[in-house]
């Protein structure tokens, strides 16, 4: 029987694999961290998110974060599954926009079934062994070594049956995008308008034990939905919708929060919404839960969206190709939630661990950066310039790329040569405002607040040329810096004062 569920499994898999991969696509990714007294970080379990991005057919691309927990069994058997149940010829462009939702949810429901059906001979045997097990004490001497080995053999079974996965899946098909969501992750959608501004648009809320609707439709099922909210979490998660964990499903009146439910509770059945991608020009952020509660833990919920698309919008103008942004921008979120913990300011409590980190940008008609052109043997490092955010003391990184070639001169990337100079923000602005300055061009990048989102824009410039001594001309200006320094100590250097531009040392 774990044979077949295994070639089961293996064969999803791969049907799969000879689906191309989608190319405007990028996938960065972080493991969980535990931060020790000192700032050093250990990991404490395999990671265990999944992803998918594959194009198929007409047109039809499919994409997704999958957050797994209590291992990744879950989360990477719905990666196989439902792609295989939505790109394998289910979808077509003839097909409505009420077909396509309903392919969709019925898609995560035949995955769901699915998995229950791999793991349901081993939750038998599971239920068989407990009766062996002695109960109050009676037999315990003689069933000593016995009953040792059913526990050891009930712990293999709950190792293989255990866990569960929440997720956020998007379609794209006759230029529409549908967006199914279920649990909490979240999708952010980046519009760029005409006057060359962008709008940041949250698709959906999470399903969790704060969300309103979801606290209503438990309360109707006879679930304590005061209580649910007060405890944060059913059955060690605080999602209210996902797929798999048995213990919530299948035994979820063994739970003390669900054991007064009619019926089941904690359902499979994602949240699906759709809009036209007509002449849209932005990009799609998938995020799992880990990404989107390590960068809230350090800087609040109230600016997340706003501040991470500003990243990802940063990277793409900074970096040489989509995989490159998306990894930077996690490696950012993770840089900040760690600088926030060793800080010990006042959100520091509420940084000592973060989960798996997984961001997929999928650009939609988004203007990308010129790739570096490093001298052959070249490799590239970044560098990080900080920008302000309004809503917090401390510091988000910009990370520009230099391309460092093998032989003795130093020359810059196309696109890295900008600096950032940072502005004191206007009273009221809720996302950072950056200028980018070089010696060619001088464009600005601003935020504000309106409706659901944020408006701002960044672009690149072209490289510096380096002088005859093999040097490019500074390009971050810390004039205004060197200013606050000589009114706070009143003096300044003569080296600092003599410097052309008040750029500092040459």
């Amino acid at each position: 029987n774990m044979a077949q569920r295994r070639n089961l499994s293996q064969s999803h898999q791969s049907w799969t694999d000879d689906l191309p991969v989608c190319e405007m696509c990028g996938v960065g990714t972080a493991p969980n961290c535990v931060y020790g007294a000192e700032g050093a970080g250990s990991q404490s379990h395999t990671y265990e998110d999944a992803h998918i991005r594959f194009r198929g057919e007409d047109g039809c691309s499919l994409y997704g974060v999958f957050n797994g927990y209590d291992g990744s069994k879950v989360a990477n058997f719905a990666s196989q599954f439902l792609t295989a149940e939505l790109l394998l010829g289910q979808l077509a462009t003839a097909h409505s926009d009420g077909e396509v939702r309903r392919i969709l949810t019925q898609a995560f429901d035949v995955v769901e079934k699915s998995y229950f059906e791999s793991i349901d001979d081993a939750l038998a045997e599971k239920a068989h062994l407990s009766n062996f097990l002695p109960r109050d004490g009676v037999g315990v001497c003689v069933l000593c070594v016995q009953s040792q080995k059913v526990q050891e053999r009930l712990q293999e079974l709950e190792q293989e049956v255990c866990g569960g996965a929440t997720a956020v899946v998007a379609l794209i098909l006759n230029n529409k995008l549908y967006i199914a969501n279920m649990g909490t992750d979240r999708a952010l959608l980046c519009r760029s308008s005409s006057d060359g501004q962008n709008q940041v648009q949250q698709i959906g809320r999470a399903h969790s034990t704060d969300n309103e609707d979801e606290l209503h439709r438990l309360a109707a099922l006879g679930v304590d939905s005061v209580l649910v909210r007060q405890a944060g979490q059913i059955a060690g998660h605080r999602s209210t919708r996902r797929l798999g964990d048995y213990r919530a499903k299948i035994h979820y009146s063994d739970t003390h929060l669900l054991s007064s439910a009619k019926a089941k509770p904690i359902i499979a059945e994602p949240e699906i919404h759709s809009q036209s991608l007509e002449r849209v020009s932005g990009f799609l952020l998938l995020m799992s839960e880990g990404l989107i509660s390590a960068l809230e833990s350090a800087h609040g919920s109230e600016q997340a969206n706003q501040e991470m698309v500003a990243m990802v919008a940063a990277e793409l103008a900074q970096q040489s190709n989509l995989e490159a942004a998306a990894q930077s921008v996690v490696e950012r979120v993770k840089r900040v939630h760690h600088d926030v913990y060793v800080s010990g300011r006042q959100r520091a409590p509420f940084c000592g661990q973060h989960e798996d980190m997984t961001l997929l940008i999928r650009c939609i008609n988004y203007p990308g950066p010129d790739p570096p052109t490093p001298t052959q043997g070249g490799r590239i490092y970044p560098v990080s310039v900080p920008y302000s955010n309004s809503q917090s003391t401390s510091k988000t990184s910009v990370t520009l790329s230099l391309v460092m070639p093998s032989i003795c001169t130093l020359t810059n990337g196309t696109n890295t040569t900008s600096a950032l100079e940072e502005e004191t923000p206007t009273p009221g602005s809720q996302s950072p405002t950056t200028t980018l300055q070089s010696t060619n061009t001088h464009t600005q990048s601003s935020s504000s607040s309106s409706g659901d989102g944020s408006l701002f824009r960044q672009r690149g410039s072209q490289a510096a040329q380096p002088d005859e001594t093999g040097r490019v001309p500074p390009y971050v200006d810390f004039s205004h810096f060197y200013r606050l320094w000589g009114n706070e100590h009143g003096d300044l250097p003569s080296d600092l004062t003599s410097a052309p531009g008040g750029l500092g040392p040459q």
